[in-house]
């Protein structure tokens, strides 16, 4: 993942879903928006439940020339053809990660609210890091990553950074300016139409 002058959307898939219905759905919103990078963020531990998500999102996000991470799995990155993996740790796992799978790979952390981490994780090799949530919400009433900390990341580290969790359009036009990409996942597929959700977000973006 690199940033460009403009942000670039991140899609996230939703942590629970039918593959046979969601592939068509998936499709249907990677033709209609411009998307850098999908992350296959299945929650569980179910194994092989994961790496049928994973070959099927990898086909359907690799046929439109989308590059795809997992949450997580660092193992089933290579048997499946992915481009790397998004770690929920911080920076404790990057140069782990990286040394498994190599310089070509993407390796992104997600650091909260963090300052300290986020450069922790860039030192360590990180090719992103990834700070949210944006507002509190019912699964997360800790520290929020305000504005003010894309802005100075924005101006100080060359790392590209990852708005997400709790984004609104009003929160996407805000931040548009500062970040190099925005995360949207429940945003997109909570909604009646998943592609109009996404093309409403990217308009925000400018």
């Amino acid at each position: 993942m690199t940033s460009t002058d403009r942000p670039q959307i991140y899609l996230l898939t939703p942590p629970v879903f039918e593959l046979e219905s969601f592939i068509p759905r998936l499709g249907a919103v990677l033709d209609a928006v411009e998307v850098a990078c999908l992350r296959l963020a299945l929650a569980g531990r179910d194994e092989d439940a994961i790496a049928r998500a994973a070959d099927a999102c990898r086909m359907a996000a690799h046929e439109r020339d989308v590059a795809i991470v997992i949450a997580e799995h660092l193992k089933l990155v290579e048997p499946h053809g992915l481009d790397g993996v998004h770690l929920m740790d911080a920076a404790r796992s990057v140069r782990l990660a990286r040394k498994e799978l190599g310089a070509d790979a993407i390796v992104g952390a997600w650091c909260g609210a963090s300052k300290h981490a986020g450069m922790a994780a860039g030192e360590a090799g990180a090719d992103y890091v990834c700070f949210g949530p944006m507002a509190e919400t019912p699964l997360h009433n800790g520290a929020i990553a305000e504005r003010a900390l894309f802005s100075w990341w924005s101006e100080v580290i060359e790392v590209p950074v990852v708005a997400e969790g709790a984004l609104t359009a009003a929160l996407v036009a805000e931040l548009a300016p500062v970040t190099d990409f925005f995360a949207f996942g429940d945003e997109v597929w909570s909604a009646p139409d998943p592609v109009a959700a996404l093309k409403a977000l990217a308009a925000a973006m400018g």
